[in-house]
């Protein structure tokens, strides 16, 4: 299976050359795609030659990021595509593991909660009540099974990318994703990784940086996104 290894990156000069040089060991073909960043992540980029780069102009967000590496794998005849942050969060060596899951799966779903790596790692407590939150809003809406609605260490097969159509260009994204796999009838499993915070002071820009906000925008997107898909939800449903 052709994979392509895909990491979307924004002003990520602090972690990027240690990512990249781990995911080289790892990986055969890799992206970067760089959200207009403004720091030195483009002149660091420059250092790894191997590395296939697409640049948005501006910063247009995650989602954005996300849709612009789904559309260069489907460009490049790949059969599938893993994805990983850049930010120290995931571990490179996961990588053969996770893309071998697509034998058996459409998408294989990192997922931090399944297995307890390191007991002394914890998520800040705000950003798990919301992942646990909008997990259950998948679980109970769309009758998936899942841990881990948020973790971007994932993988999908040719398939998967040809389904999905994403028009939300941030952090929501992955509730599109969801909803359009479940629309899709993709075959979806979970993988266990690390839960690793380097730096719990990361934001999220804006308006999303309150907690509240950032919910009831989420809740917005998945309603928005079960219209879309005209989708009979599962009972019991309270997202």
């Amino acid at each position: 299976m052709k994979l392509l290894t895909a990491i979307p990156v924004h002003n990520e000069e602090k972690y990027l050359e240690e990512v990249l040089r781990q995911v080289l060991q790892y990986a055969g073909d890799v992206l970067v795609v760089d959200d207009g960043s403004t720091d030195r992540t483009p002149e660091l980029l420059g250092r790894f030659p191997s590395v296939q780069v697409v640049r948005h102009p501006t910063n247009l967000g995650y989602g954005a990021g996300l849709r612009t590496a789904f559309a260069h794998a489907l460009e490049g005849d790949y059969d599938g595509l893993v994805t990983l942050d850049c930010d120290g969060q995931h571990e490179p060596a996961l990588i053969p593991s996770i893309g071998a899951r697509l034998d058996g799966a459409d998408i294989v779903s990192g997922s931090r909660y399944l297995q307890v790596f390191d007991p002394s790692q914890r998520p800040p407590e705000e950003r798990r009540k919301i992942n646990v939150e909008v997990t259950r809003w998948l679980n109970e809406c769309l009758g998936l099974n899942l841990t881990d609605a948020f973790c971007g260490f994932k993988a999908y097969n040719r398939r998967a990318l040809e389904c999905f159509e994403v028009t939300d260009l941030g952090y929501a994204m992955p509730l599109q994703i969801w909803v359009q796999a479940v629309r899709h009838g993709l075959r979806i499993v979970e993988a266990p990784v690390p839960l690793i915070y380097l730096d719990e002071s990361r934001a999220f820009g804006g308006s999303l940086d309150d907690s509240n906000y950032r919910l009831n925008h989420y809740r917005q997107v998945f309603a928005d996104a079960l219209k879309a898909a005209g989708l009979e939800v599962a009972g019991g449903c309270r997202g």
